[in-house]
């Protein structure tokens, strides 16, 4: 009987190949590790917080499903957010709204990048809870109500810590159009979330 500790000191890229054997165990495992991430980058993405869920058991759904289609085992983060943003369009399109239409394919520079999400201290007291979760919904709520162009930029940089180079091959723009969309989207956020900032 294997020891379910060996998966969880795993690195991602050893689950990823044992995963395409078939392992099934070792998919667990990988699925467990960007479940948080893929709703996260979600969040972010949708102005509907009904459909986040369900979106997020979808992008897992085909990570698992596809798993044994990735070529290139650290090349995962790249395949993955490739996958979340297909199913984020293909949502869009299901609605039947016109998203601006993006590739987000890119070369794989930053292999196995680790999301840093950032969860409150369980020591605040009530009060700082409450403000700390009143900003982060005003954050989620102006970030969602960014132009699509912007969203996506500032998604993939400060959520998923992309380069502005990795950013450009994703979206198939110049370098320059990535940071200026980064930089109007953070003056939008700056002028919306004046008072809580």
């Amino acid at each position: 009987m294997v020891d379910n500790n060996i998966y969880k000191k795993s690195k991602t890229e050893e689950l990823i190949i044992l995963s395409q054997k078939e392992d099934f165990r070792a998919l667990e495992e990988l699925i467990k590790r960007v479940q948080q991430e893929v709703f996260a980058t979600l969040t972010y993405l949708l102005r509907n917080n009904e459909s986040i869920s369900d979106l997020t058991q979808e992008v897992l759904l085909k990570v698992a499903k596809k798993i044994k289609n990735l070529n290139n085992p650290s090349c995962f983060r790249g395949w993955l957010n490739h996958i979340i943003t297909n199913t984020y369009y293909d949502y869009m399109r299901k609605l039947k709204r016109k998203p601006e239409v993006l590739s987000l394919e890119y070369t794989c520079q930053a292999l196995d990048m680790d999301v840093k999400i950032e969860i409150p201290d369980p020591k605040t007291k009530p009060m700082e809870k409450c403000i700390t979760t009143e900003c982060e919904e005003q954050i989620k709520k102006a970030i969602r109500n960014l132009p699509e162009t912007f969203r996506i930029v500032i998604v993939l940089r400060e959520f998923q810590g992309l380069s502005y180079e990795e950013i450009a091959n994703s979206t198939n723009t110049s370098i320059g159009t990535v940071k200026s969309r980064i930089s109007r989207a953070r003056i939008k956020l700056q002028e919306i979330l004046k008072n809580y900032i």
